[in-house]
């Protein structure tokens, strides 16, 4: 794994339904993402604040909110991402509403496209994020980055990597699912998306979840993990604008990032729809940050690695 670390705020709310994800990279670095990181060892530079136009808070139009200024973030995400990746480091864009996956995961293909590796995406998230402007309820882009990634979706949006579709939807693996539109599971299933929902985890454990979304990942693999915190259940991650209860707990997510970090792949990293105005104490924030400590390597004992 890469032990030269990008620390990047994009301090919007411009995809959510809800206020307040734009205070998600402050509360981020409140919990001591930076410290905590360099505390394994990791060469870390905080980048500071990405910024962009701010939230009209307007209606939809045509079946998408804020458009313009979602096309806006998502350009400067990219142009970021891009530039992290080209000098070597891992980005860690700390968001922001999870729309700017679009920006930062179209980077990340676009890097794999000219170095040649394969893309592994692992979605950990409580929505499929799989909406069209025809079948979304609400209209708001946070629920539609991964099928504009996949090619469904305004030209502006599914062409901001330089290539349509940026990336094909064989190489994500969908965690902690629970919660999908109807006309989106419908989407979901004619793409061929590989979803391990919570009846799958459920039924089957986090650890045989994981071990298939992990399959094939090998030396070649540019791993790439989009962490929206509704993926936990709210009883421990009360802080997002969007909670569906049923998500995994501490120890499964703990076991999810464990084995991530086992791979030695992990290359790039989201930490999306952190939203301060709904925690409790910045606990979400915390748990967060603890979590993401594990995908880079603690662990409760010295483990042997395959890597």
């Amino acid at each position: 794994m890469n032990h030269n670390i990008s620390v990047i705020g994009a301090p919007t709310d411009i995809g959510a339904g809800s206020r307040g994800a734009s205070m998600g990279p402050e509360a981020l670095r409140v919990a001591n993402i930076v410290p905590v990181l360099q505390g394994h060892g990791l060469n870390v530079i905080d980048r500071g604040n990405l910024s962009g136009p701010s939230n009209p808070w307007l209606p939809a139009v045509d079946g998408y909110r804020h458009l313009d200024e979602v096309v806006a973030w998502n350009r400067v995400v990219h142009d970021a991402v891009c530039a992290e990746l080209e000098q070597h480091r891992l980005p860690i864009l700390l968001g922001g509403d999870h729309c700017l996956g679009l920006g930062s995961i179209s980077a990340v293909a676009r890097h794999c496209r000219e170095t040649n590796k394969k893309l592994r995406v692992l979605w950990l998230d409580a929505h499929a994020d799989f909406n069209t402007n025809t079948l979304t309820p609400s209209g708001n882009i946070h629920g539609m980055p991964v099928a504009c990634l996949c090619g469904y979706g305004p030209q502006a949006l599914i062409s901001m990597g330089g290539c349509v579709p940026a990336i094909n939807p064989k190489w994500v693996r969908q965690i902690g699912i629970r919660s999908v539109d109807e006309g989106e599971k419908r989407l979901v299933h004619e793409a061929g998306l590989d979803v391990y929902d919570m009846r799958y985890i459920d039924e089957m454990g986090m650890r045989a979840a994981m071990a298939l979304a992990l399959a094939l990942v090998d030396g070649n693999t540019h791993l790439h993990v989009s962490f929206d915190v509704d993926f936990l259940d709210p009883d421990i991650a009360p802080g997002v604008g969007t909670t569906v209860r049923g998500g995994p707990t501490y120890r499964e997510a703990q076991l999810c990032m464990e084995m991530i970090a086992d791979t030695g792949r992990l290359a790039s990293l989201d930490v999306m729809e952190l939203n301060p105005a709904f925690d409790v104490r910045n606990r979400t924030a915390e748990v967060a940050v603890d979590l993401i400590e594990s995908l880079f390597g603690k662990s409760t004992l010295m483990r042997q690695s395959d890597n």
